[in-house]
């Protein structure tokens, strides 16, 4: 191989790092500002979003998925982990909600809420995390 064709490989290669480095910086920031929110409404209604720029957009996003005149966002996330737990027997008497740093204490401490709340029968209704939470 000629010097030229060394050096212009050389190049090549060179620019490939650099362009592979810029993406990974990229997508690091954008999973940094990941936000999410659960918004929770009567007998079981919820809306959620995850992974969204920020905090505001999140909770409006949650807000317009839950289908209930009385919803309201009871839990932000910020690379972390969310869950809805109902009465399956009578969606309208109890729930409870749950937010932690992984999705097993979350689906957990939904249970714990919404069996606190009176319910009997409680089971998970939905979870979400965001940005790897």
């Amino acid at each position: 191989m000629s010097e030229a064709a060394s050096i212009c490989v050389r190049v090549i290669v060179a620019g490939a790092l650099m362009l592979a480095t810029v993406v990974l910086m990229v997508a690091t920031v954008s999973t940094a500002t990941a936000a999410g929110a659960l918004a929770v409404g009567r007998c079981g209604a919820f809306g959620q979003a995850f992974d969204y720029a920020n905090v505001g957009q999140a909770r409006t996003q949650a807000l317009s998925q839950c289908h209930a005149a009385d919803c309201r966002v009871v839990v932000n996330l910020a690379k972390a982990c969310a869950a809805l737990a109902v009465d399956i027997a009578d969606p309208c008497k109890a729930n409870g909600w749950g937010r932690s740093a992984r999705l097993a204490a979350a689906q957990n401490g939904a249970l714990r809420a919404c069996y606190k709340d009176g319910g009997r029968d409680c089971v998970i209704r939905t979870f979400l995390c965001d940005a790897k939470g």
